[in-house]
């Protein structure tokens, strides 16, 4: 895999080898061959662990790269089996504030999208952001029938910026899959790939008001949690109108705001929220970090800013819930367990090693309250030793985690002594009956209860009858596992041509010593008998071989249309 000599790419490639090499990584970067990228002072490689001061320094080298880097380090945050725990906290605080860009852009990108002029849509349009960030900006505005609303507009360039980025970032890790030992054992192409799709739908507005109606949808009955609902005829791909919720993030409301709320509950309900979306509908606001999740005035929590989500199959539902559950009862070795069956095991996978820190993990942590460890840094901790033991996790535990790692803040704020652990026992139950209810809608519950039924009603006579022949000596078992009938013909069939082998073969042999007799008959200078002896072993032999093709062919036609 080549590399692009085109100038923009040249100066990214710089760019990303400087930092492999600045921050204890040169052997990638030797190994790949990308050590000619740099030129001679460009930065000083660090080999070994990186001092905690280092990690707020790459998070600020993230930054100066832009809004692609900002988000990939914010991905990486997650990945406890990929980084240094020093580098996760300072990673996953990193914030894409930037500088507004200017009301005359915005105009112009609402007017194009929209097809109408900001007034004829708008009665009012703030010309000041409520927030800006790395891909789009937010302004307050209000409809013509007077909804208010909040407008997400996307910074103009910016897709083309990102998706050059991307190509840059998938052709280095392209080349380190395929040079370095690392790239071939963690597959950096495919994680970017993962990684591409997330930032892709995350720059698709659209895509996000459909995300904002489906977490509406699946969290109304939790009265304390609230989602924009997006308002259709005013949205594109560049343009997002929502419905405008007015809060103030959770983590700036001071000791005195939080005495007016009932923290503990607000806690307990976006703890259950979280649960319903990851184990119950599998649909999952990945990113909802404090400034994602909104204090209202009216006292509820508002979820906002649905670019970032996760799907999670039935499948792996259900080794989540396990997973989760057995992290709550202390049960180490499930959990150990459990991960091996979710992740991929990489090569020199130390099992042992995996179960053993497991257990210890869990033991160390099992009734801790979230003042002293949250669920997501458990699953944080829990990933690293995945990682150290050359088990790779699975995205959705990634993500799980990720979600996770977010609210621990959120409720830490608001309730210092919830305890996410007792939140799972209790919530456990309605968790069960809800997957329950749902499978039955879809008919596959009841389907099991009619079989279930009817096993129930014949049970008793079966074992009478069972009972009474195991009384009467009658009882006999019948082992199926091949067709006899079949066996017995090919045994015949083989027995018939070793016979007829036989035969011609003695018919041969009594020729051959017949030739050797003098007699007055002769054919072709040669005794008579002996001349028929071969005669009749060559048309024997020949309608064997004729036979055995036939039968064969016959037998593979036979077995095809089956």
């Amino acid at each position: 895999m080549g590399l692009s000599l085109r100038a923009h790419h040249l100066r990214r490639y710089r760019d990303i080898v400087r930092l492999l090499a600045k921050y204890g990584r040169s052997d990638l970067v030797k190994e790949a061959g990308l050590d000619r990228a740099l030129e001679e002072g460009d930065v000083a490689s660090r080999n070994g662990d990186a001092l905690p001061a280092d990690a707020v320094e790459l998070a600020e080298d993230l930054e100066a790269l832009g809004p692609t880097y900002i988000k990939l380090g914010q991905l990486l945050s997650t990945r406890a089996d990929l980084i240094p725990e020093a580098y996760l906290e300072a990673l996953a605080r990193l914030q894409d504030d930037v500088e507004p860009f200017s009301f005359a852009e915005v105009e112009e990108i609402v007017c194009r999208e929209l097809g109408v002029k900001i007034t004829d849509a708008f009665s009012f349009f703030d010309h000041e952001p409520m927030a800006s960030a790395s891909l789009g900006q937010v302004h307050r505005a209000a409809l013509r029938d007077g909804r208010a609303v909040a407008v997400k507009v996307q910074r103009p360039g910016i897709r083309q910026r990102i998706l050059e980025d991307l190509e840059v970032l998938g052709d280095l890790a392209d080349m380190l899959d395929e040079h370095t030992s690392v790239g071939r054992t963690f597959g950096f192409a495919g994680m970017l790939e993962q990684f591409r799709r997330s930032l892709l739908t995350e720059l698709d507005y659209k895509a996000e008001a459909e995300h904002l109606e489906t977490l509406a949808d699946n969290l109304r009955e939790f009265e304390r949690i609230v989602v924009p609902r997006p308002v259709s005829d005013f949205t594109t791909s560049r343009v997002l109108t929502m419905e405008l919720i007015e809060g103030r993030k959770v983590t700036d409301v001071g000791p005195l705001g939080l005495m007016e709320i009932d923290g503990c509950a607000l806690a307990e309900d976006l703890f259950a929220a979280y649960l319903e979306q990851i184990l119950g509908t599998g649909f999952l606001h990945a990113d909802p970090h404090p400034g994602n999740v909104l204090l209202t005035d009216d006292g509820r929590l508002a979820l906002i800013d649905l670019g970032m989500v996760s799907h999670i199959g039935p499948q792996m539902q259900e080794h989540l819930v396990k997973l989760l559950l057995a992290v709550g009862d202390g049960r180490g070795d499930e959990v150990a367990r459990l991960a091996m069956r979710m992740g991929t095991k990489l090569p020199d996978f130390d099992a042992e090693r995996l179960e053993r820190e497991t257990v210890d993990l869990v033991a160390r942590n099992r009734g801790a309250r979230l003042s002293q460890i949250g669920a997501g840094s458990m699953l944080a901790d829990l990933m690293r030793i995945c990682g150290e033991c050359r088990l790779r996790p699975p995205p959705e535990l990634t993500m799980m985690g990720k979600a996770l790692l977010n609210l621990d803040q959120v409720a830490r704020t608001l309730d210092p002594e919830f305890d996410p652990q007792a939140a799972l026992q209790r919530r456990a139950a309605e968790l069960f009956q809800r997957r329950a209810w749902r499978a039955t809608s879809q008919g596959g519950v009841m389907r099991a209860a009619l079989e279930a039924r009817e096993f129930v009603e014949e049970l008793p006579g079966r074992a009478n009858r069972l009972l009474d022949a195991l009384a009467a000596g009658d009882l006999s078992v019948k082992v199926d596992a091949i067709d006899e009938r079949e066996l017995m013909r090919g045994v015949e069939k083989l027995a018939n041509r070793v016979t007829m082998g036989l035969i011609l073969a003695a018919i041969i042999v009594g020729a051959a010593m017949t030739m050797r007799v003098e007699t007055s008959s002769t054919l072709f200078g040669y005794p008579s008998v002996s001349i028929v002896f071969f005669v009749v072993a060559a048309v024997g032999g020949l309608a064997l071989i004729v036979a055995i093709l036939t039968g064969d062919r016959r037998r593979r036609r036979r077995q095809g249309e089956l």
